[in-house]
């Protein structure tokens, strides 16, 4: 997780749940059973929450966030919670959970954007208000730690989450582009288009590799993130249950043979072998290895994802690249993994 803390901070450059007022303990209600709720659409003018549920964001950084929040028509707000230094985390466990459940219950906040990941989101799960987010169903984006969070959030309320830019990596043409699409221009069916590899560098490096896995045609609700953070949640009440879905997979800085044993794990899980098709991202600085006999990571990839006979891909552009597209989580999608295609079937917001 430290390498996650290195990306996310250079993109730019006793008490607990009793303490909280209204807080619901998480239920481990299945989002099978809960209603889709789709949030309102963003549009100019809104105004956007700016939280820092992991680790603490540096003030150059959060101020180029909010520039660029201005430059695409939005008044980005915060709270002074985000500047705060507690340990490796943004503020207390209380704080930061806090801040994420009074953003939903604030009438004036549209949206919600995670100004960046690194690690603590895990430790706020139990700590969420889940029936005023329910009641107050706001766009809410992020990704990396925030995986814990987007799925959690969905699978307690049934409220569609977004699976994009932080705050820290929002100063990026195409990422704003896609995300503009999904949360305020939204269509259905809507094709998420890979970015165009213009830099030789990238075009040549095997981690931006694009490449079937294994052929065919998959349709289901999208799910998923950080693979770290994926399986961080297996054994608690957020477990993702992968069935009949769509699982979106990225990671950064994780060695072959770590990657070997997270997707291992999956594997010899309860639900990934149900799953109706993988979409891996750009798992970047996932190659190296210090050990010259090491697999490589497509090698580990084929090896372990192959054999299930799940349409599956890798290279999509997702990830801890600079170039970062958004999917919703809880929208149906539907993939072709001979043409590395992804489409969303309905609209995520309304």
């Amino acid at each position: 997780m430290g390498n996650r803390r290195q990306f996310i901070g250079s993109a730019l450059g006793g008490a607990i749940a009793a303490l909280l007022p209204n807080v619901g303990i998480a239920n481990s209600v299945s989002s099978t059973y809960l209603d889709t709720i789709r949030p309102k659409r963003l549009k100019k003018g809104d105004t956007i929450g700016l939280i820092a549920p992991g680790y603490a964001i540096a003030p150059s950084v959060l101020e180029e966030a909010k520039k660029t929040l201005k430059s695409m028509g939005f008044k980005p707000f915060h709270t002074d919670r985000i500047i705060g230094n507690y340990g490796y985390l943004s503020n207390t466990d209380e704080e930061r959970a806090k801040d994420l459940n009074e953003m939903f219950a604030n009438p004036d906040i549209d949206g919600i954007l995670c100004a960046r990941g690194g690690y603590g989101c895990t430790r706020i799960m139990q700590m969420i208000d889940y029936e005023t987010i329910k009641k107050n169903g706001k766009t809410f984006i992020g990704f990396s730690d925030i995986t814990a969070l987007l799925n959690g959030i969905y699978q307690e309320t049934g409220l569609v989450t977004f699976h994009g830019p932080v705050g820290s990596t929002l100063n990026d043409p195409y990422s704003i582009r896609q995300l503009e699409k999904v949360v305020m221009y939204p269509r259905a069916p809507l094709a998420i288009q890979n970015v165009e590899l213009l830099n030789p560098e990238l075009r040549t490096n095997p981690e931006f590799e694009r490449y079937t896995i294994t052929e065919g045609i998959a349709r289901g609700k999208l799910v998923g993130g950080s693979l770290t953070l994926i399986n961080a949640l297996i054994g608690t009440p957020h477990e993702i249950d992968f069935t009949d879905a769509i699982v979106c997979i990225e990671d950064v800085e994780e060695a072959p043979y770590r990657m070997d044993r997270m997707l291992t794990q999956l594997i010899e899980g309860k639900t990934f072998k149900k799953a109706a098709g993988i979409l891996i991202g750009v798992c970047a600085g996932c190659n190296a290895s210090t050990n010259p006999k090491s697999f490589s990571l497509k090698e580990v990839i084929l090896d372990r994802i192959r054999p299930l006979g799940i349409p599956a891909v890798y290279g999509m552009s997702f990830g801890h690249v600079e170039n970062n597209f958004t999917f919703p989580i809880g929208i149906t999608g539907k993939m072709d993994a001979a043409k590395m295609n992804l489409q969303l079937l309905e609209k995520a917001v309304i």
